[in-house]
């Protein structure tokens, strides 16, 4: 260890002050000791880039490379299923075949009450977009503007932005995020459509354009069958929930810090579920199963790629190359003098 005394003439203090306290204050040579500690920290980092998510939690994340894109996602697919059935999730999943249970007799009350308030409200069944460029991704009206939350083209527009924010400014953490949300839409897709192709149940619309209060399922349509008529056979679960739950956790569990993004991602993501209920695409008893797939998903693949820390253990590993220390000497001329001690290490 070795020390260095610098002695810095850094102001002058009255005459008045000295001569009646004869010494600064503690309280005084403590805030100022903060403050400059403050404006220098240390640039001894351990491996990768540290975020203080509080004060007692950080994340760590690797230097992103895109082909991991690619590389994880079988991996993420493997341990999403795994965790599904896994002793902590599996209730959840039991939960939420049951609530799908549940919902099924009520599914054509709640339809028809969400229709009745929908119209009350002005809004329409069908989901009109605008041309931006040659892509039909404007919404044209309030609805059209729910249900699009859900799409998979919002979460690639939002990993887009984030992706270019974390290029510009080197933002491990943002670069990261654009990456796993990309992950989250083809991991969850990928649970999602084989759900689909064996419950094989029709959308409200079909139901009540043929006049009936009940869907009909075909379990394990052709997969001719499946592509000519979709409608008739992907309700359950919703992709579009699914997705956005999968998306929002990803950005929800590496932006931990940021306490808004949960409730404000929820009330999105509640205002979508009802949409789709009055624009009668989907049965309130498709959203059960979708939230625990999306959660897990979501979880899975944001779990993969940050290093959780404890903040206090970070902190042993980035000890400071250098320490402020103020103290005080006897006044010369009048004034009196502070000095800085510098403790190197």
């Amino acid at each position: 260890m070795k020390y260095f005394l610098l002695s810095l003439f850094l102001f002058p203090l009255s005459p008045a002050i000295a001569q009646e306290n004869n010494s600064i204050p503690q309280a005084t040579l403590d805030s100022i000791t903060d403050a400059l500690q403050g404006t220098h920290p240390s640039d001894i980092e351990v491996s990768g880039r540290q975020y203080k998510i509080n004060d007692q939690l950080t994340y760590i994340y690797q230097k992103p490379r895109f082909v991991d894109i690619f590389n994880k996602i079988p991996h993420n697919i493997g341990k999403s299923a795994v965790e599904m059935v896994s002793k902590p999730n599996y209730p959840y999943g039991l939960a939420a075949i049951g609530a799908t249970a549940a919902l099924i007799p009520a599914d054509p009350w709640l339809i028809r009450e969400s229709r009745n308030l929908g119209e009350n409200l002005g809004l329409n069944e069908a989901h009109t977009y605008k041309k931006l460029g040659f892509l039909k991704i404007i919404p044209a009206d309030v609805n059209s503007a729910m249900y699009f939350i859900g799409n998979g083209t919002t979460f690639i527009i939002i990993s887009g932005g984030m992706a270019t924010y974390g290029l510009i400014t080197g933002d491990y953490r943002a670069k990261s995020t654009a990456m796993q949300i990309l992950e989250s839409i083809i991991v969850s897709g990928a649970f999602v459509q084989p759900i689909k192709r064996l419950t094989g149940r029709e959308s409200p619309f079909i139901t009540a354009g043929d006049g009936r209060w009940h869907s009909q399922w075909t379990f394990a349509p052709s997969f001719k069958a499946y592509q000519e008529d979709t409608p008739m056979y992907d309700a359950m679960p919703s992709g579009h929930l699914t997705t956005a739950m999968s998306a929002l956790t990803v950005i929800a569990e590496n932006y931990l810090d940021y306490k808004w993004i949960k409730p404000v991602g929820y009330t999105a993501l509640g205002l979508m579920c009802y949409e789709m209920m009055q624009s009668k695409v989907h049965w309130a008893s498709d959203y059960p199963i979708a939230l625990f797939v999306g959660y897990i998903t979501g979880k899975t693949i944001a779990n993969r790629r940050i290093t959780k820390v404890k903040t206090e253990e970070v902190n042993a590993l980035n000890p400071k190359k250098y320490h402020w220390e103020f103290s005080t000497s006897n006044t010369w001329d009048g004034y009196q003098l502070v000095g800085v001690n510098i403790r190197f290490r």
